[in-house]
């Protein structure tokens, strides 16, 4: 959403510039499935026309009919639907009537999962939330239900009490890449001074990281003083981040977030 300015969308497809020589090129439904059988990822997605959920008119409405015409030829292009799940997007804005059309839109085509997109995109809380609850609510409940671009704590807690399953989201990776972690009580800033000379570990309460991944020994048992000097020299882009991230995407789930899910499971079942 964030480089619409930089897209041309019509009913052929999406024209855009070539990161490589910044020449324009065209992505319709059917190379983007064929680009992603080829990838051979077991979850690819439709092309889908999306928008910002802070914009009114009726480009929200043609954005959302349009999307459900390239399900269609997304549809038709899938080479490989026996081993590749096609997963449709909802779109729609902020409208739940044009929410709903294209819930029931998808559902109708008895796809393998579905995905809530075109949110976090500068909307309010309520209005974000309001949305997800709608759409899981009319998607089937023995299929993944997505929640696109979505990724803090808090909302990952909240969607799932509202009945989504999956998510996707650059926060732990993008942390990362500016030098600072995830920890239980918030964000520790590796770049400033005061830790370079900071001997604790990282997250010394961590164990799991070990054992799920021994290459996170590097930053999970290390000094905070190691993760001062990756992330302020340029060893830090070619190594120190790459294991960051692995750190910071296992901590928020296993911890940020996986306390409040098991915490939320555990009540509703009771």
């Amino acid at each position: 959403v964030s480089l619409l300015h930089l897209a041309d969308i019509t009913e052929e497809g999406v024209t855009f510039q070539s990161p490589v020589d910044g020449k324009p090129m065209l992505l319709t439904p059917e190379e983007s499935i064929n680009i992603q059988n080829n990838i051979g990822a077991d979850i690819i997605m439709a092309l889908d026309d999306v928008v910002k959920t802070t914009i009114t008119g009726p480009r929200i409405e043609e954005a959302m009919y349009r999307t459900l015409r390239w399900i269609d030829r997304c549809i038709a292009a899938h080479k490989k639907p026996d081993v590749q799940n096609l997963f449709g997007i909802v779109q729609g804005g902020l409208d739940p009537v044009l929410r709903d059309i294209c819930v029931r839109g998808l559902v109708e085509r008895n796809l393998p999962g579905y995905a809530i997109g075109g949110l976090a995109g500068g909307e309010d809380k309520d209005s974000f939330w309001r949305v997800v609850a709608q759409c899981t609510a009319g998607l089937p409940e023995d299929k993944p239900r997505y929640v696109m671009g979505v990724g803090y704590p808090l909302d990952i807690v909240v969607c799932s009490a509202l009945g989504a399953d999956m998510y996707d989201c650059v926060y732990p990776t993008r942390t990362a890449r500016f030098g600072s972690a995830l920890v239980p009580e918030g964000v520790l800033k590796l770049k400033q001074n005061a830790m370079a000379t900071d001997e604790r570990p990282i997250d010394p309460s961590c164990p799991c990281l070990q054992k799920l991944y021994p290459c996170i020994l590097a930053l999970s048992g290390h000094e905070r003083s190691y993760g001062f000097s990756t992330a302020v020299i340029s060893q830090f882009i070619i190594y120190g981040a790459g294991i960051l991230s692995f750190f910071l995407a296992e901590l928020f789930i296993l911890s940020t977030v996986g306390y409040c899910l098991i915490t939320l499971i555990s009540v509703s079942v009771k």
